[in-house]
């Protein structure tokens, strides 16, 4: 028969020794797997969270995943463009990019964002390694237009992903960090959203799972009410919210590029909550996880159930 411990060392340490027992048939299910997590929001303008989300990323790659950092850096190219006088603007979550606002996401992205996650992965002691989508021709593309046929300037859809520049890094055992920068056919770079980046590299690669860090607990049936998160959702019901026009302008990119995603094979997408610690491990290595967690199928007719999580002490 078990004993309570008396000692609050002892409780404390028990409590651990939980939590690490909880996360093991996780480690043993993810070990080899590929997951791809699309970095971005306040996680990566906080310090603590930017340290945060470093030590974890370095810990999947420790206990044995093989994850692939995919990244923007929406207010760093905004903060860069208004420092450099460039004006910034959106069409359906998407950011119109003239050639003088090219070279402020090549500057911004390439000069300052990929090197700063690289070395704080690296600070954290994982092997962490910056390619943009233009080396190796990783991201290959074409140029793309808005939902409604809008011209957004030099931004790119990606047409084909190089997936054995990610798979030799990852079997040498580096830890890919990618810019979100493409380039097409005539060798003009692209801006390309890094929320349908990542969706397009975890389809390549059919990986285990994709997740987004974002500045929301998760996706919302009615943005705005903290009672209608969506727990679980699957991708039939993604693609009605998508043609219904009913979600919000920031969460688009996203849904697409689940979409597509998991339409090629990649087995479990998520959005996480990035302002919250550990994100990323309490979904992957916890039994309850936290966020919206979106599968191709749910065993229930038509496979549009959702299951809607009450919030009632959200902030």
């Amino acid at each position: 028969m078990a004993v309570e411990p008396h000692d609050p060392r002892s409780s404390a340490a028990q409590q651990k020794a939980a939590v690490l027992r909880e996360a093991l048939p996780w480690i043993t299910r993810f070990h080899g797997h590929t997951v791809v997590v699309k970095y971005g929001g306040s996680a990566m303008v906080d310090d603590q969270l930017k340290e945060s989300f470093a030590a974890d990323i370095a810990l999947l790659h420790f206990v044995g995943l093989r994850p692939i950092v995919v990244h923007g850096g929406g207010p760093q190219i905004s903060a860069t463009a208004d420092a450099l006088g460039v004006t910034s603007s959106f069409v359906a979550g998407l950011r119109v990019t003239d050639p003088e606002m090219m070279d402020v996401v090549r500057m911004t992205l390439l000069g300052r964002v990929n090197p700063e996650v690289v070395s704080l992965i690296q600070q954290a002691g994982a092997p962490a390694v910056g390619i943009s989508g233009i080396d190796a021709s990783l991201l290959q593309v074409r140029r793309a237009a808005g939902p409604a046929g809008e011209d957004l300037g030099l931004v790119g859809e990606v047409t084909h992903v190089n997936t054995k520049v990610l798979t030799n890094l990852l079997d040498d055992g580096l830890l890919p960090v990618v810019a979100t920068i493409g380039r097409d056919a005539e060798g003009q770079d692209h801006n390309v959203n890094a929320d349908l980046a990542a969706g397009a590299i975890a389809g390549a690669l059919a990986a285990s799972k994709l997740v987004y860090l974002t500045d929301v607990p998760g996706l919302y049936l009615d943005f705005g009410d903290k009672g209608s998160l969506i727990s679980e959702v699957s991708v039939a019901r993604l693609r009605q919210m998508l043609a219904a026009d009913s979600l919000h302008e920031g969460m688009r990119p996203k849904v697409r590029s689940i979409i597509h995603a998991l339409d090629q094979g990649v087995e479990r997408a998520h959005i996480l909550d990035g302002r919250v610690l550990h994100a990323v491990l309490l979904e992957i290595f916890t039994d309850e996880g936290v966020g919206t967690m979106v599968r191709p199928n749910l065993s229930e007719p038509g496979g549009v159930l959702m299951e809607t999580a009450h919030l009632e002490d959200a902030s």
